[in-house]
């Protein structure tokens, strides 16, 4: 079947819907707005510019940059002047960053909102051209500079389906970032059968989440341009609250860290017990819901994704109970992104939901989730060995463990690699016991491990709350956690004690990948050494000194 690509739609909107708005963006606290058509004439004039500079046909061309409405510009330039874009995450260190524009042969970079681009700048190749955008000092030629005396592109360029699109390297929960290959047909068919099933139209998105994952980038950049919606960005994590309460969208992803955060900040103004009798008064519930949504920014949200890692069971229906209903999600940068969703009609928590149309899904013999349908990835970039590991018979060899039940709800209950094996010789899966700990309100980040050991610990980071809490009642509240969680696990599975660590597991320190996934590689190559002393330890819940 034909879909019409990226810049079909947005030839479309910039003829239908030229004067509206289609990127917002807070800079210094004052919003910045730009219709579809001062898009598109952004769009066009740098297109021109990349065509000036007379590059190889196809190159590939980089942006290393926060969220912001350049971002998107810069990708639709790239796509109108014949180049294929290699999105990266705006905190790399300049080791990797200097492995992925080797490895993916970049010419040409763009450079825009970032925190510290001096430790990252001598990961450079001198043979890679920068451009910044606007509103950023980096020492290279401004966008607005280039473009100033440039005349757009007049030709509504259409890129072949088959064309290569992008390079997209994964986040690396495990080793180095594999850069999976898309094609334009990709992007056509994973998102205009998204926006159909879900549906959407005339949304309004928040972006904050890195524009580098594929989740962000399907949903809320291909998400607006195929439904016709407006995109408003996050300035800085300090504005994050306040930025999302003025956005106010229709559409909002977040990932259980979000969520997590979000509950904690609700529960610092209005704790539990007052929360139950308000929600208990019929008239002052529905008060207190609308207060609670608006505060959030959430109180136009017809439709509410959460995705990246497993969210708690407990969380989603404490959100429920405030009258915000989440949908998990479920898929990857190898499949687009399109696999399975909650439809807000259907939801069955403990679940991802169901496979979108089109999409096949089916177990393997040991549970892995395979999945099967027109975008998936065309391999990874240079690497036909781990392409054919991944890809087999044109199935997608997920790495995730799952249950599919009669109605096709599909269930993920672990990770194949994450699976590690107890010094007795039994196999643990992590996340399902992870998941259940989370329940603690005072606990906001939690590992499970045990190789070497008889049976598995927990590490784990307490929340704001838990923080607050006398080391007395903490440890009767983990404690009681224990007593709860370990007669619903196997034998093998139960958790020895809890390890309270002292720093927090961030994107900062290298513990969490860009979306706040927890990188166990990470995480056991720190505490590894402690696993025995831990495990020895007569207390249930030992205080580590890391």
């Amino acid at each position: 079947m034909k879909y019409l690509s990226p810049l079909e739609m947005m030839y479309k909107w910039e003829e239908e819907k030229g004067n509206e708005v289609f990127l917002s963006q807070p800079i210094n606290s004052i919003w910045h707005d730009w219709t579809w058509e001062e898009v598109m004439l952004e769009v066009r004039k740098m297109a021109a510019y990349i065509k000036s500079l007379n590059l190889e046909k196809k190159s590939k061309i980089a942006i290393l940059s926060k969220n912001c409405a350049h971002w998107i510009m810069s990708d639709l330039a790239i796509m109108m002047s014949g180049h294929i874009s290699v999105p990266l995450y705006p905190n790399l260190s300049a080791k990797i960053l200097n492995k992925i524009l080797i490895h993916s042969e970049t010419k040409m970079m763009f450079v825009g909102k970032l925190d510290d681009f001096e430790k990252m700048k001598s990961g450079i190749p001198s043979d890679v051209n920068c451009v910044t955008y606007p509103f950023y000092s980096q020492d290279y030629p401004k966008w607005n500079d280039l473009i100033r005396d440039v005349s757009p592109l007049q030709e509504n360029v259409i890129r072949d389906d088959n064309e290569l699109a992008t390079i997209i390297y994964t986040s690396g929960t495990t080793g180095d970032p594999k850069g999976v290959m898309h094609k334009f047909y990709n992007f056509s068919f994973a998102t205009t059968n998204a926006v159909n099933a879900l549906p959407l139209k005339d949304e309004s998105f928040f972006s904050y989440l890195p524009l580098s994952h594929i989740a962000e980038r399907l949903l809320i950049e291909m998400g607006s341009i195929y439904c016709g919606g407006k995109v408003s960005f996050a300035e800085s994590l300090d504005t994050f609250a306040q930025n999302l309460s003025y956005s106010q969208p229709s559409v909002f992803l977040g990932v259980p860290r979000i969520w997590t955060k979000f509950q904690q900040g609700i529960l610092s103004k209005i704790p539990q017990k007052k929360l139950n009798i308000l929600l208990s008064i019929p008239i002052i519930s529905s008060l207190i819901k609308k207060k609670i949504q608006k505060g959030l920014g959430l109180s136009k949200a017809r439709n509410v994704f959460t995705g990246a890692a497993p969210t708690p069971a407990a969380l989603i229906r404490w959100f429920e109970s405030l009258g915000i209903i989440i949908q998990e999600a479920y898929a990857m940068t190898e499949n687009t992104c399109y696999s399975h969703v909650s439809f807000r009609e259907k939801i069955k928590i403990g679940s991802v939901g169901q496979a979108l149309p089109l999409c096949d899904v089916k177990l393997s013999d040991q549970n892995e989730i395979m999945i099967k349908h027109d975008a998936l990835m065309d391999g990874y970039y240079k690497d036909e060995e781990q392409t054919n590991d991944t890809i087999k018979n044109g199935w997608l060899y997920t790495g995730d463990e799952g249950e599919i039940d009669s109605e096709g709800f599909l269930k993920i209950t672990g990770r194949v690699k994450d699976i590690f094996k107890t010094s007795k010789g039994k196999y643990v899966a992590p996340s399902p016991i992870e998941l259940k700990l989370s329940a603690n309100k005072n606990i906001e980040q939690v590992c499970i491990v045990g190789t070497e050991i008889p049976q598995p610990i927990a590490l784990v980071v307490l929340s704001d709350r838990g923080r607050k809490k006398t080391k007395e009642d903490l440890i009767f509240s983990l404690e009681r956690t224990l007593e709860v969680v370990n007669p619903k696990l196997e034998k093998h599975e139960k958790i020895h004690n809890i390890i309270i660590v002292k720093e927090e597991w961030t994107i900062e320190n290298n513990l969490l990948t860009p979306t706040m996934k927890i990188k166990r590689n990470a995480i056991e190559k720190i505490y590894r050494i402690n696993y025995q002393e831990w495990y020895d330890s007569s207390k249930k819940i030992v205080f580590s000194s890391k």
